[in-house]
């Protein structure tokens, strides 16, 4: 239950604004609330109304609509379901508020990456891939002969329906003489074999083979087939003795003479080396190492379609359920529509077919006049597949999908195919899918929580969004937003402005009303930018030192594309959702460059199945232009930082080094001979050995959400008594984790060491994190600015390019204009900054806009427009042009 606060006073929010007063009757009303940075707030939030809670990044916006609203009503529903169904439930916290009123049922619909099973899908999420199999099982057109199967035969992440072939993958995955020998001119001793290990195994491996002997001296292509074949493909593992360091001639000698070896090495051939190593090692660096030298390819027996042969011999509206699972969901609604509104027709195929009772009667016939009864007649290919009973079931089941497909396709996702798997999804994406099954469930009386959802999102595709939320309020629901879009703003029914500042200095509710009501709240960040009241300078756009060119990229939608970005400049890479932005910046040109500066590629891999796809989503193209100007890559991308608590802030971008040195050359820590370890928490001499430097302990309460509580013993430092005991300046090691890290800049204002990358990180928004909270706490974008800022610290040469993909993604106006300056500051040392990016206003301040359409899918992959902003803002047939224009009104000086 929600915690009770006896005694208290009504929380001060003197520095509110007069705010409008909802009926009581037909609000929520929260006091007291304290989650995170709240201070005692209390605030009236209408019901059946659109609201978006702003402020900037850190400013307690979330803490209010997530951290308390939603869980109090999770936390309230989860008390009226049975104790083991609530084992069951990924439950939140108890919320740190006194009371809640008025509070309905509520939904979250948070930002999330997708979820790493690379099974996972499109239709999965939205339950559409279920409908289908229902469809096709029932109503589907079947070969004769073949008894009816049931909804999970068609499903291929079940035994009944995957393929045998390839279980279900759609792909099969083996590694051949191409791609373990890239360069046969080699010879095996001048390693050849690329897909054998490095360092003394691969030694070990060909000292093997001269004792076999195989001619290691001899050109790889120059060998006898037999013999390329039996090292690269044979099961067999000889254990024959080994001579290190001998010739080939020493080791027959030795042979000869039964010399005793210097150990008996034991044969693996090429392939079964990389397949056992990607399957078996622990080691993520030898499984993306051998994970190159595995091929991918298309299942010969489902044509990459993952269902067994007889769900694939099952047809509806023309297709196989394979097939319409690949094509785009606009395409798909195309073809179920007849069905739909009861017009569908035979298929083609099916026009001839005889009746059922036909049917038999020809194989009665065969088997009168001594035929099999399971010969194939010419004339019979497939049983009706239109009864009266097939047709009600198709015209119903094709009316579901129909409904939540035309919701898909309103909120600008027609381009995905249902077998899209999610790890493949933008966070932005995935959002829009659940919203949509949101929309398609006919809730009513609910709060719907959403995260951003106009985050990764287009202007234009933002209208579609809104329209969507408009339908859910509609239905007589609420609809609560955590958002950054100012459009968005505009169009809400109530702000709740939080604020004005991050952590310690945030966690106010600075205004609540209608939005026109926020223009008297001088404190507001979010005010300056509602009413167009934020200008960014004025700057004169840079020449170009140069061009970076790509020619005839293939990738994705992007067809022989040929794409040129300036040297020097900052350029934004704009267009639609799914109009093919990442693929040209985030990938083809990632790739190329990667290549030619002989660095590894950028790894987009979220798993061990997405890891070997990496190695088919290939780019065909070529990189030209001033390439000698471009001798560094740096991709700052939004994957998280660490994947543990023990990864944070200070540990990424390497403050806390110089932090432990300052701790260890205290004359206390010297007299102890303490070193800089000591003051790791993830060294076992300094840290808590009763929770092992997690500064907390894990409690099972079974029917009950776990409680994580604070160590007993170090009372959540992390550190044991001895360690804490050194202090620098009165603090403790402990409690400068503790600190913000702008008091953590005052506080070291004096120590050059730790004041820059603190200093960086302030310019760039992130004064409000503490130096000790886990990666995993942390967003998208906020790890994306903690990279930046890493990467700032660095001297620059001038002539690195800078990659980033949506860089204002979680990002309040006012902090944008702070990661601009920054961008700027790169730029204007010699570098060059390009970046996919929906923010106009960025997009106004950049030298080069390339803007990719005009749609998505394939009605995009073309350059529409390129030039100056204000060039690309007057560009026809340009989606991005009116909102370019309008962005460089309002942020002009």
């Amino acid at each position: 239950m929600a915690k009770e606060r006896k005694g208290r006073a009504e929380p001060d929010n003197d520095a509110a604004a007069p705010a409008s007063s909802p009926d009581p009757r037909d609000c929520v009303r929260v006091r007291g609330a304290r989650e995170h940075n709240l201070k005692d707030v209390a605030v009236d939030i209408p019901r059946g109304a659109l609201v978006v809670f702003s402020g900037v990044s850190g400013s307690g916006k979330s803490s209010l609509a997530f951290g308390t609203i939603y869980a109090e009503a999770q936390r309230r529903y989860l008390e009226s379901v049975s104790p083991y169904a609530r084992r069951l439930i990924d439950q939140a916290g108890v919320p740190d508020v006194d009371s809640i009123e008025g509070l309905p049922p509520a939904v979250a619909l948070q930002q999330a990456r997708g979820t790493p099973s690379v099974r996972s899908s499109v239709g999965s999420v939205t339950t559409i891939s279920s409908l289908l199999r229902m469809l096709y099982s029932r109503a589907g057109s079947y070969p004769p002969h073949q008894p009816m199967l049931y909804a999970e035969d068609f499903s291929p992440n079940t035994p009944q329906g995957a393929c045998p072939r390839c279980h279900g993958q759609g792909r099969i995955y083996d590694a051949n003489e191409a791609s373990m020998v890239p360069d046969p001119s080699l010879t095996i001793r001048e390693r050849a074999i690329a897909a054998w290990p490095p360092a003394w195994h691969g030694q070990n491996l060909r000292d093997i083979l001269v004792t076999l002997g195989y001619d290691v001296d001899k050109p790889w292509r120059d060998l006898p087939k037999k013999d390329r074949d039996w090292i690269l493909y044979t099961g067999e593992t000889p254990t024959v003795p080994v001579y290190a360091g001998f010739t080939p001639k020493e080791t027959r000698a030795a042979l000869r003479s039964k010399m005793e070896p210097s150990y008996m090495g034991t044969f693996t051939s090429a392939r079964d080396y990389v397949l056992n190593t990607f399957a078996n090692s622990q080691s993520a660096l030898m499984k993306k190492r051998v994970s190159q030298y595995i091929v991918s390819t298309p299942c010969p027996a489902c044509q990459g379609k993952r269902l067994k042969p007889e769900a694939l011999s099952v047809r509806f509206a023309g297709h196989d359920i394979g097939e319409l699972s690949q094509l785009p969901l606009a395409d798909v609604a195309e073809l179920l529509r007849p069905a739909a509104e009861g017009r569908l027709q035979d298929d083609a195929a099916d026009r001839a077919t005889l009746s059922r009772g036909e049917a038999k009667r020809a194989v009665a016939d065969r088997v009168a006049h001594g035929g099999s009864a399971h010969a194939a007649a010419p004339d019979v290919r497939r049983t009706p597949n239109l009864s009266e009973e097939k047709r009600i079931a198709a015209q119903r089941l094709a009316h579901d999908v129909l409904a939540r497909l035309k919701t898909l396709i309103d909120l600008g996702l027609g381009y995905l195919s249902l077998d899209r798997s999610t790890p493949t999804l933008s966070p932005g994406e995935l959002q829009r899918l659940r919203l949509a099954t949101a929309l398609g469930s006919h809730l009513f009386g609910v709060i719907y929580v959403l995260d951003e959802p106009s985050a990764g999102l287009h202007p234009a595709d933002g209208e579609a969004l809104l329209a969507a939320l408009q339908r859910l309020k509609a239905s007589g629901n609420s609809v609560f937003l955590v958002e950054h879009d100012v459009a968005m703003m505009r169009r809400a029914d109530w702000l709740v402005d939080v604020g004005p500042d991050a952590g310690e200095r945030g966690g106010r509710v600075l205004y609540s009303g209608p939005p026109e009501g926020l223009a008297r709240v001088a404190q507001s960040h979010t005010r300056q930018h509602l009413f167009g009241e934020a200008h960014l300078p004025e700057r004169a756009p840079r020449d170009p030192a140069g061009w970076l060119r790509l020619q005839g990229i293939t990738r994705n939608n992007l067809q022989g594309l040929d794409a040129a970005f300036p040297l020097g400049c900052f350029t934004s890479v704009t267009g639609v959702s799914g109009s093919g932005k990442s693929s040209l910046v985030s990938q083809a040109l990632l790739e190329l460059v990667a290549k030619h500066l002989g660095q590894p590629a950028p790894d987009a891999a979220e798993d061990e199945a997405d890891l070997i796809e990496e190695q088919v989503r290939t780019t065909s193209g070529r990189l030209a232009g001033d390439l000698h100007a471009i001798r560094r890559l740096v991709q700052v991308d939004q994957k998280p930082i660490g994947r543990t608590p023990r990864s944070n802030l200070a540990t990424y971008t390497g403050l806390f080094d110089a932090v432990r040195k300052l701790f260890a050359a205290t004359p206390a820590a010297r007299k102890r001979r303490y070193d800089a370890g000591r003051f790791s928490f993830n060294v076992p001499k300094g840290r808590c050995a009763t929770c092992e430097g997690e500064g907390f302990v894990m409690v099972e309460l079974l029917f009950m959400p776990s409680v994580y509580a604070p160590c007993p013993d170090c009372h959540g430092a992390r550190y044991n008594a001895q360690t804490l005991e050194i202090e620098w300046n009165g603090k403790s090691i402990a409690q400068v984790l503790g600190m913000t890290v702008s008091e953590a800049a005052e506080f070291f204002a004096e120590e050059p060491a730790v004041a820059r990358p603190l200093q960086v990180l302030q310019d760039i928004g992130l004064g409000y994190l503490r130096l000790g909270q886990p990666a995993t706490e942390l967003s998208g974008g906020e790890a994306q600015r903690i990279k930046l800022a890493t990467e700032l610290q660095r001297a620059h040469r001038g002539d690195t390019l800078y990659v980033l993909d949506e860089p204002t993604t979680g990002l309040h106006p006012s902090d944008v204009d702070r990661l601009l300056a920054q961008l700027q500051r790169l730029v204007d040392e010699g570098n060059t900054v390009i970046v996919v990016e929906h923010e106009m206003r960025v997009v106004a301040q950049s030298d080069w806009v390339v803007d990719i359409g005009p749609g998505a899918g394939r009605d995009g992959g073309r350059i529409v427009a390129e030039g100056r902003p204000e060039a690309v803002a007057k560009a026809k047939g340009s989606r991005t042009a009116g909102y370019l224009a309008e962005a460089m009104v309002r942020s002009a000086p």
